[in-house]
């Protein structure tokens, strides 16, 4: 797996380990993101991780590119890592069908499957986080079972309701709050993956998973009453 790091601008670079979407490359990003983070590194101002790369922000009056770029260099990746002893999977609570999921029955139709085969097939994955973006909160989530991909729709909706949860291509994730969108749409989560009053505004990072646990509708409610009255607890299982 190759290294190649490139300037971005007079302010930042990205460290690239490949150009796919893979787990394992993935793991490299958030590992040196983490190796950086703990070398406290003056002038290194934040680090933002995506799919492939670490896009890294620097002061260049703290330090060159040039330097920043020989620290790099010194990243050994541990390929002994299996990246399970502090695996962190939030469990995430989703309505499926009907009212909260409108996409569910028309796309049971198109794949072949009954509704109930989709939602657990969606239930039964671990999907890592490999990224934030598109908007504040919305997860990428890597994983997704190939029975169950499907391309977005042809028209995309001008308004898509803040915790809704999609499938687009061979990607699932949440959208966080209000927004347009080509998602097919086949449940709604009660938790808040964005509140700006939060002192974590984003309910995840990347580098975690999610699983979703299906609720019935009485159930949902009863979750989103804790949730918007700040009792609920979000349940995390280790490793």
């Amino acid at each position: 797996m190759e290294l190649k790091i490139k300037p971005v601008g007079d302010e930042a670079l990205v460290a690239e380990f490949g150009n796919i979407i893979d787990e394992k490359i993935n793991m490299r990003v958030h590992e040196m993101s983490e190796w950086l983070d703990g070398q406290h590194i003056k002038g290194v101002k934040e680090l933002l991780p995506t799919f492939r790369s670490l896009m890294i922000f620097y002061s260049p009056d703290e330090i060159g590119y040039g330097e920043l770029k020989k620290r790099l260099k010194k990243f050994k990746p541990d390929e002994r890592k299996e990246n399970e002893e502090n695996k962190k999977v939030l469990l995430v609570p989703c309505c499926y069908g009907r009212d909260y999921g409108p996409d569910l029955s028309g796309m049971a139709k198109e794949l072949s499957l009954t509704e109930e085969e989709i939602i657990a097939l969606h239930c039964e994955k671990e999907y890592k986080i490999y990224m934030l973006g598109f908007l504040p909160g919305f997860v990428y989530l890597g994983g997704l079972d190939k029975r169950i991909c499907i391309p977005r729709l042809e028209t995309p909706r001008v308004s898509i309701p803040a915790r809704s949860v999609g499938i687009g291509g061979d990607q699932t994730g949440v959208y966080p709050i209000s927004s347009p969108g080509g998602w097919r749409l086949i449940g709604s989560t009660p938790l808040e993956f964005y509140d700006p009053r939060r002192s974590e505004p984003s309910l995840c990072k990347a580098g975690e998973y999610i699983r979703f646990v299906p609720v019935n509708k009485y159930e949902y409610e009863v979750i989103r009453k804790d949730v918007i009255e700040g009792t609920y607890k979000m349940e995390i299982v280790r490793g």
